[in-house]
């Protein structure tokens, strides 16, 4: 069962039952209160909610102790179709979507200055005129229906309909870690600042160790200089007759000169005092819990991003201030080689599908190699990201002969890129086209001999290992948020008791659940089968395995 739902204002709210394909069942009903409206479907239908963007109806409905089992989310439904379709950059929001179906002008995404606030969309249709509950869902209804034939005309509508499932889950499950939180120790993030930094400083001063580093920089200099400009530092360097185009870390690493150690210190430490020092904590860390704000897809690959926080580079010294509650554990689970394991999956390619069988697959590759795990990492990492230079190239021409059918898959797909020809996931994700500069560039000359030319050769390169390393990377963010979704359905039988275990973060290939400590067996167990229900979901009878390594650890940095 669908049910289609729209927020008006005042926490009231309007509900219509819709077949599989968006047509409606019934009138729709007007509600007064549509969280507790929502609460008595949602346990007596278990429904599909169609609605117009969860992350602006759902934070509302968590605050209220509601939470749902399923949803399709109509913005992010869009966005994966206007890329399949090769419409990048057109509007995603349901007024942009609905305004396109009937062939409007296209309005512009209005600004919401709070989060959970009512769809504009609705206060809209009702300021002009269209004051009947049928009304106000019709965009939803519309959106819906036309969405559904759209992904029934795309190559393989079952993997497209699973890609928009997940997607429409991941949104449910990331404002629901945003609700959750993090468990953080203000006391263990205190112990790590002050190890580091010193002692909290007043007055928005440098904390000590920084204004030490500072001093030592501007005594190696012999000149003041002011480490956190840019300016000053190149200015100082080439005072010293030392020649650097940047202060990227990197480049320093190069340079011979007594300031380099600290700046490179300086740097480090700076960053961890900016992204999350005592400020940051301030910002956002509220009742013991870290409470990021996830994007779904927010990443053309298809992994997620944060608006603020830096919830997904937390740093490794910072791992010791996520800490479980007393009597609880965190559940780590961290999927290994996952990229490698997805190309022999996409390729078919048998070899390289048996070498993924093993825990290690880059020890099961090495007697391809000579017995040498470092040489089959380089080139299978190579193959995927397109490395031809030093050591790669001849380790290449052995991965093009032993495994030729991953080689071939990830090849094709560079070769297309180079072309200006966009590539896709397994599911159906579709990588942005080349820009009209980039088209204008390749039209030119190119050097063919000059690797490091840039013009049209370079540029045609630099996509092909784009979207080379997308077919792969996007089809293991699928693999990911297939596990995710799985694993939060799995865990939602205890979901709406307060000792029931919780997701509390997800980044990448790595999900970590908060648990009763007496309840972190069953945990692990169900991480394991939804990674294995997301293989076959995602792959189907493939041989290939994806293991994971899990730790039921009281804090995060214990985790292996």
């Amino acid at each position: 069962m669908r049910i289609a739902v729209a927020a008006t204002t005042e926490g009231a709210g309007v509900l219509q039952e819709l077949t599989d394909d968006g047509r409606p069942v019934g009138a729709p009903t007007a509600v007064a209160d549509l969280a507790v409206a929502m609460a008595a479907r949602e346990a007596g239908d278990a429904p599909r909610w169609v609605w117009a963007d969860g992350s602006l109806i759902y934070p509302e409905l968590l605050e209220r102790s509601v939470r749902l089992g399923r949803c399709h989310d109509l913005a992010l439904a869009e966005a994966l179709l206007l890329a399949y379709e090769g419409r990048f950059g057109e509007s995603r929001w349901l007024g942009a979507a609905w305004a396109r179906l009937r062939g409007d002008p296209v309005p512009d995404e209005p600004h919401r200055e709070a989060r959970g606030a009512p769809p504009t969309l609705f206060e809209a249709a009702a300021d002009d005129g269209a004051g009947e509950a049928g009304d106000l869902l019709a965009p939803v209804r519309e959106v819906y229906a036309d969405q559904m034939r759209r992904i029934a005309a795309t190559a393989h509508p079952g993997r497209f309909l699973l890609m928009v499932a997940a997607e429409s889950a991941g949104g449910l499950a990331a404002a629901e870690m945003g609700h959750e939180g993090l468990p953080w120790s203000a006391d263990a993030h205190d112990g790590v600042l002050t190890e580091a930094l010193g002692p909290r400083p007043v007055g928005g001063a440098r904390p000590p160790r920084l204004a030490e580093l500072a001093e030592a920089i501007t005594a190696a200099f012999e000149r003041s200089v002011n480490p956190d400009s840019p300016a000053q530092v190149l200015k100082a360097f080439s005072a010293a007759g030392v020649s650097v185009r940047t202060t990227r870390s990197a480049e320093l690493r190069g340079v011979d000169h007594p300031a380099v150690p600290l700046l490179l210190e300086y740097k480090e430490l700076a960053r961890l005092h900016a992204a999350h020092g005592w400020a940051w904590r301030e910002a956002w860390v509220r009742d013991g819990r870290f409470r990021p704000e996830y994007v779904v897809g927010g990443v053309v690959s298809g992994r997620w991003a944060t608006r603020g926080g830096g919830a997904l580079q937390i740093p490794k010294a910072m791992r010791r201030a996520v800490v479980a509650d007393p009597g609880w554990a965190l559940v780590v689970a961290d999927a290994g080689q996952v990229e490698p394991r997805v190309l022999a999956a996409l390729a078919g390619d048998r070899g390289l599908a048996d070498a993924a069988a093993a825990g290690d697959l880059y020890a099961a590759l090495a007697p391809s190699f000579d017995g040498d795990r470092a040489r089959a990492k380089i080139a299978l990492l190579a193959a995927m990201y397109g490395q031809t230079g030093g050591e790669a190239a001849p380790l290449l021409a052995l991965m093009r002969t032993r495994f030729p059918k991953a080689f071939g898959y990830v090849e094709a797909a560079a070769r297309a890129g180079e072309r200006g020809q966009v590539v896709s996931s397994h599911l159906g994700r579709t990588c942005p086209p080349p820009s009209d500069g980039w088209r204008e560039t390749v039209a030119g000359p190119a050097d063919p001999e000059n690797d490091t030319d840039g013009g049209s050769g370079a540029a045609a390169r630099s996509r092909g290992r784009f979207t080379r390393n997308f077919v792969v990377q996007a089809t293991a963010a699928e693999w990911a948020l297939v596990l995710l979704a799985a694993l939060r359905r799995r865990l939602a039988g205890r979901a709406w008791r307060p000792d029931a275990p919780r997701l509390v973060f997800y980044q990448h290939d790595e999900v970590m659940v908060h648990t009763p400590e007496a309840l972190a067996d069953d945990v692990v167990a169900e991480v394991r089968a939804a990674a294995e229900e997301a293989r076959k979901l995602v792959f189907g009878e493939t041989p290939v395995r994806f293991p994971l390594d899990i730790s039921v650890v009281g804090c995060y940095a214990d985790a292996k």
